[in-house]
């Protein structure tokens, strides 16, 4: 969850973010625009869930050559 995802984005690949530091390199393959915080919160809980994961990991397939 981020007002700037290009800055967001960059904090990960740079290895700034501790929790996912280990997983580098990242490349961007979906992101959602929300209203307000809470919206975004509440897709944030949900694509981290085990629901939210798996659709992640087919969308990551699809976009794999």
């Amino acid at each position: 969850m981020t007002s700037s995802l290009e800055e967001r984005v960059n904090r990960h690949n740079l290895g700034r973010e501790r929790t996912t530091k280990p997983y580098l390199p990242f490349m961007l393959f979906y992101f959602e625009v929300c209203e307000n915080r809470k919206e975004a919160r509440i897709r944030e809980k949900y694509w981290k869930s085990g629901i939210g994961k798996e659709k992640l990991r087919v969308l990551r397939d699809k976009k794999t050559p």
